[in-house]
């Protein structure tokens, strides 16, 4: 008896919840938010809006592009370091040298405009309280290895024109970070600066002629032959970054550190046995 009578109770309860009017909004409500076509309309629009700039203010669209050009460097990044045979090789080899560089240490980060004033092309950030460098510096750079306080690579999200020059972005920062491993590189020793630049810029793939002609470059070698114009384009990215080091007084100081050490690393290919 009292059996039946629980479960008469038990289905009266079920059935009151399932008529009531709460249960009913809130069946209403979670399939309004999975599938109403109005919101879904809505937010296509507003997709449209900060694509095209119009009905939306300026500093909206700026950070909307900002994160997706955050999404899309992680993506990329995160990509290279899994599946690239040269960035991993450069991993694999900075951890033999003693120095691991977990995924943290590489990371993107919105830099402002690629054309802004404020910009640097080095790709070695030194800090110092040297600023009688007035050296002009073409402001167009894609990244920077931190040397302090344990070893970072800023990349610049938004500023990659292809998955290939973030690869060559991500490996030249990597051979200035190995230098600084297994050499012990003081970054505001011109030479050593040098040396490390005309490294990293010969083994990168930063001056593969295609490359070189998005840069506006021409053709390298055109006429005198690729090796020439490979040396050609290692020389002049590696003297402007040097001249960009706060450490470095003039342009000439930096041309002259690149003379200076070009024969001894340029044929420095560690940890590769030959240009990648």
């Amino acid at each position: 008896m009292s059996s039946s009578s629980s479960n008469s109770n038990s289905s009266t309860d079920a059935t009151s919840l399932n008529n009531s009017p709460n249960a009913e909004t809130n069946s209403v409500n979670s399939s309004n938010t999975s599938s109403n076509p109005s919101s879904a309309f809505t937010r296509f629009l507003h997709k449209a809006q900060l694509i095209t700039g119009l009905g939306v203010a300026d500093a909206e669209r700026a950070k909307d592009l900002e994160e997706l050009n955050l999404r899309r460097c992680e993506k990329m990044k995160s990509e290279l370091i899994e599946r690239s045979p040269l960035i991993i090789f450069m991993l694999k080899h900075l951890r033999l040298s003693g120095c691991q560089v977990p995924e943290k240490n590489i990371f993107c980060v919105p830099c402002g405009s690629p054309y802004s004033s404020s910009g640097s092309s080095s790709s070695v950030a030194v800090s110092s309280s040297n600023t009688q460098n007035q050296t002009p510096v073409p402001p167009l750079h894609a990244g920077a290895y931190l040397p302090h306080p344990h070893g970072a690579i800023k990349l610049c999200a938004g500023h990659f024109f292809s998955k290939q020059h973030v690869e060559s972005t991500i490996a030249h920062e990597l051979v200035h970070m190995f230098d600084e491993c297994r050499f012990k590189v003081d970054w505001t020793n011109l030479r050593h600066h040098a040396c490390s630049e005309i490294r990293a810029n010969n083994l990168s793939g930063d001056c593969r002629w295609t490359r070189e002609l998005r840069r506006g470059e021409g053709i390298p070698g055109f006429g005198s032959g690729w090796t020439k114009g490979h040396q050609t384009c290692i020389r002049r990215r590696a003297i402007t970054s040097v001249a960009a080091n706060p450490a470095c007084p003039s342009l000439a100081h930096a041309e002259r550190a690149v003379n200076e050490v070009w024969e001894s690393c340029f044929t420095d290919t560690r940890p590769f046995d030959e240009v990648y």
